[in-house]
C-alpha cells in the first residue's frame, strides 16, 4: 500500500494494518469534514468494523483493556478526582484513582498530544481503558449532571489557584518565558478549555474576551446575539489572553499590534477549528475567537434552506462553464457558507478549484485554498493574477474589494473560468451599482455576470416555546400584507424557555433574493441605470425580494415579524 498519512490516529492505524482501503479512508475523511461526525462513528455506520472490534483496537493501541461501565461501580471520590469540565471536554470518565494516578475510560484513540495535556491538566499519571461511547455519555450525564453551572462552579473552584497565577503574571512583567509559564499553568489551561467547550456546547459562532479598566468580560455570540458569561477576575485577562495566544501560535510578547491565528482542538469527541484575532486596546488585548464547528454548519447546498426555485436556478448557474456568480449581504449573513456549499458540489475530479480567502475558514479536501496576506502584499488581486497561470476551472475570491480585483475577476471569466465572489451590499441589485461605482465598465459587467444572490440570516423561533397569536392591522401594514394575504394563518413568537436561554429563538435560517442577469437586465446595466430601476425590472421578471422571502418564513411559522423587519 502507498504511504498515505491521515490526521486521525485511528484511521491511520486501520489503513496501515490494511483493514481499510484508501478509497474507504478518503470517503470517511470527506464525510467527517462535511458533517463533523466522528471518524469512529462513521467507521461503525459504514460497516467497516463493529463497535466492539473498534474498541478492541483502541484498547490495544492504548495498551489496555475494554470494560463495560455498566458493570463497574464508580465511587463519589473517584468521580470527584477529575473536574466535570475536564471529563466533558475530553469525553472521559474516571474509573479508579489515587493521589498519584487516575484511570480514565475513553471511547476514542487519543493522540499523544491529548494524553500529554490530560496528564498535565490533572497533574497526575494517567492510564486508560476503552468503553462504549454511549456508556461514557450516560456516565457523564449521571455523574456530572447538568453542566450549565459548570463555568461558575469552575471559577469558584479555581479562584485560589488563579489568584496565585495572577501574582505570577504581575511579577513576570514583560518576561516572555515567565508569561508563557503562567499561561501554561493547569488552572489557566482548564479555564480556557472550559470556555471553548461551553462555546461549542452552546453552538456559539464567536467568543469575545474584552478587557476594561475594572473588569474582564467574556461574551458568546449565539444565533447572532451576544450573551455575557459570569466575568472572571480582572487579573485573569493577561493569563487567559496569553494562553489563547500560545495555543494559536501567536507571538505572546507582541501586545502592540493586531495578530491572527488558528487553533484545532478535539472537544467532546469532535474536531473543532477556531480562528483567533487579537486587537490591542487601552486596557489590554481584546481577543475574538470564531468557532468553526462542521457539525453545526452544513456545507451541502440542499441543506442551507434555499426555496426550491432559487435552489434550482442557483444550481444551474453554478454549473455554467464561465461567468461570475456573486453572493451579497452584510458580515455574518452566511455568504461564505453558501459559496463553500457551491464549491463542494463542483469539487469533482475533472474540475480544478482555487480559492483566495481572508482567511481560509474551512479546509476542504481537493480544493487549493490560499490565505491572502495584505501585510506582505499578497492581495486578492495579486493572488488572482497568479491563479490564471495555475490552469483552474473554477475560482473563488473571498471578496471583491476594489477595481483591481473586480477587473481580474472579469478577465478570468472572459477567458473561460467560472468565478465566485462576495460583495457587501444591501441587496442583490445593489451589487451591479457597487461594481460600476468601483470603476468597472458596465459592458464588462453585463457580458460576464450570470447571477447575484442576496441573503440574510434570521433567527428561528424556539420549537419548545413557540406560541401562536393574531397579528394586528398595523403590523400587517408594516409588512405590506392584507388580511386576505394571511388567510387566517396565525403568526408565532417564542415565549422564552430554558432551552433557548429565555430568548424565544433557537438556530437561524437564510432568507434569499435571486437576481438572474437576463437580457433585459443586461440592457439596463449597459445604460448605467440606477439600482432602483434594475430592482423594479427584476421584480417584474419574477424576482422575490428579501422582504417577500422573509414574509414566506413568517407565514410558515419559522421566524418572527421583528426578525424580518430588522434584517430586510
Amino acid at each position: 500500500m502507498a504511504d498515505l498519512e491521515y490526521k486521525d490516529p485511528l484511521l491511520q492505524q486501520l489503513y496501515d494494518e490494511e483493514m481499510l482501503t484508501s478509497a474507504q479512508a478518503e470517503e470517511i475523511v470527506d464525510e467527517h469534514e462535511r458533517t463533523g461526525r466522528s471518524v469512529r462513528e462513521l467507521l461503525v455506520d459504514m460497516d467497516v468494523l463493529s463497535e466492539d472490534a473498534l474498541l478492541e483496537i483502541v484498547a490495544q493501541q492504548l495498551g489496555s483493556r475494554v470494560i463495560s461501565l455498566h458493570s463497574v461501580s464508580l465511587p463519589t471520590d473517584v468521580i470527584r478526582s477529575i473536574p466535570a469540565s475536564v471529563a466533558r471536554m475530553y469525553n472521559v470518565i474516571p474509573v479508579s484513582a489515587d493521589a498519584q494516578s487516575v484511570e480514565l475510560a475513553t471511547s476514542e484513540l487519543l493522540s499523544p498530544e491529548v494524553i500529554d495535556e490530560l496528564h498535565f491538566v490533572l497533574s497526575r499519571d494517567v492510564t486508560f481503558v476503552a468503553a462504549r461511547e454511549a456508556e461514557i455519555r450516560a456516565a457523564l450525564e449521571e455523574n456530572y449532571g447538568d453542566d450549565s453551572d459548570s463555568v461558575t462552579e469552575m471559577l469558584s473552584a479555581l479562584e485560589s489557584e488563579l489568584d496565585s497565577v495572577g501574582e505570577h503574571i504581575a511579577a513576570a512583567g514583560d518576561n516572555v518565558i515567565e508569561l508563557e509559564n503562567a499561561a501554561n499553568q493547569a488552572p489557566v489551561v482548564r479555564y480556557v478549555n472550559l470556555i471553548l467547550y461551553q462555546a461549542v456546547k452552546d453552538k456559539a459562532s464567536d467568543v469575545h474576551f474584552e478587557p476594561f479598566e475594572t473588569e474582564f468580560k467574556i461574551r458568546y455570540r449565539v444565533d447572532g446575539a451576544l450573551y455575557e458569561m459570569s466575568p472572571p477576575p480582572k487579573h485573569l485577562a493577561l493569563p487567559v489572553t496569553s494562553r489563547i495566544k500560545v495555543i494559536s501560535g501567536l507571538n505572546i510578547a507582541e501586545r502592540r499590534l493586531p495578530q491572527d491565528g488558528r487553533i484545532q482542538l478535539q472537544i467532546a469527541g469532535k474536531q473543532i477549528d477556531f480562528r483567533v484575532s487579537t486587537l490591542p486596546t487601552q486596557f489590554g488585548e481584546s481577543v475574538v475567537i470564531r468557532v468553526l464547528d462542521r457539525s453545526v454548519v452544513s456545507l451541502d447546498l440542499e441543506n442551507i434552506g434555499m426555496p426550491d426555485d432559487i435552489y434550482n436556478n442557483f444550481g444551474e448557474d453554478i454549473a455554467k462553464p464561465n461567468g461570475i456568480v456573486v453572493v451579497t449581504g452584510p458580515t455574518g449573513s452566511g455568504k461564505t457558507t453558501t459559496l463553500y456549499s457551491a464549491l463542494r458540489r463542483l469539487n469533482t475530479e475533472e474540475n480544478k478549484l482555487l480559492t483566495a480567502e481572508d482567511p481560509v475558514e474551512y479546509d476542504i479536501d481537493g480544493i487549493v485554498q490560499i490565505p491572502t496576506n495584505e501585510a506582505i502584499g499578497l492581495t486578492f488581486g495579486r493572488t488572482l493574477r497568479a491563479f490564471l497561470r495555475q490552469d483552474p476551472d473554477i475560482i473563488m475570491v473571498g471578496e471583491i474589494r476594489d477595481k483591481d480585483t473586480a477587473e481580474i475577476a472579469i478577465q478570468s471569466s472572459l477567458t473561460g473560468h467560472l468565478v465566485f465572489s462576495t460583495l457587501h451590499t444591501n441587496d442583490a441589485p445593489g451589487a451591479i451599482t457597487r461594481l460600476i461605482d468601483m470603476g468597472v465598465e458596465p459592458f464588462l459587467i453585463a457580458s460576464t455576470m450570470e447571477a447575484v444572490l442576496g441573503q440574510r440570516l434570521v433567527r428561528t423561533i424556539c420549537p419548545n416555546c413557540k406560541t401562536p397569536y393574531e397579528p394586528e392591522d398595523d403590523m400587517l401594514q408594516m409588512l405590506g400584507l392584507s388580511r386576505s394575504d394571511v388567510g387566517g394563518r396565525p403568526f408565532y413568537f417564542g415565549k422564552g424557555c430554558l432551552q433557548c436561554n429565555e430568548t424565544g429563538y433557537k438556530g437561524r435560517r437564510g432568507i434569499y433574493e435571486y437576481l438572474r442577469i437576463s437580457d433585459p437586465i443586461r440592457e439596463l446595466i449597459n445604460e448605467r441605470k440606477p439600482t432602483i430601476v434594475i430592482r423594479d425590472k427584476a421584480i417584474e421578471l419574477g424576482m422575490r425580494t428579501l422582504r417577500e422571502d422573509g414574509i414566506r418564513c413568517i407565514l410558515d411559522g419559522s421566524t418572527t415579524v421583528e426578525e424580518v423587519l430588522k434584517y430586510t
